[in-house]
């Protein structure tokens, strides 16, 4: 049997394929006061429903990452059309950093503290169960311990690079 050699594919192209698989769209938020921070992302999967496990992808260089390997919780705040707004200053387009993202919404705290946001169409309260770091990213493994379900509305899509309204 010949011996097989790893050569991954182009970077680039991989970038671009991926940008045609449509996502919803949520905000990773984390700690509190002036050390709350959290960022967009499209990265998000259930892992479980026995027990209810969430997966996040998330940069190694993350400020989001860092804030929530000391708070060990985290939210995963699915989004409406209406908050692309809200997307954008998340994704760091803005300019903002840290706490200030945070002007831009109504935010309260469930079980673990982690800030949430309150007109999310979902919000998921975690405990951090694992991180395992896997190249340019880690993997967070959320527990979540209490949830908040809001309007049954079109979510926020991710396709293409764009955001759009998804039903």
């Amino acid at each position: 049997m010949s011996e097989r050699r790893l050569h991954h594919a182009d970077s680039g192209a991989f970038r671009k394929a991926m940008r045609t698989l449509s996502s919803g769209v949520a905000i990773v938020a984390c700690g509190d006061g002036e050390r709350r921070t959290g960022c967009t992302v499209t990265a998000l999967s259930s892992l479980s429903l026995t027990p209810p496990t969430l997966i996040v992808c998330l940069a190694k260089a993350s400020s989001t990452l860092a804030g929530l390997r000391e708070a060990g919780a985290f939210s995963a705040n699915l989004l409406a059309a209406r908050h692309e707004g809200l997307a954008q200053r998340f994704s760091g387009r803005g300019g903002l950093h840290g706490s200030r993202r945070f002007d831009g919404g109504e935010w309260a705290t469930l079980a673990t503290g982690a800030p949430v946001l309150a007109d999310a169409i979902a919000a998921f309260d975690c405990l951090v169960e694992e991180i395992i770091e896997r190249h340019s990213h880690a993997i967070v493994l959320g527990a979540v311990v209490s949830l908040q379900e809001g309007a049954d509305e079109p979510a926020l899509a991710h396709w293409r690079g764009e955001f759009s309204s998804a039903r």
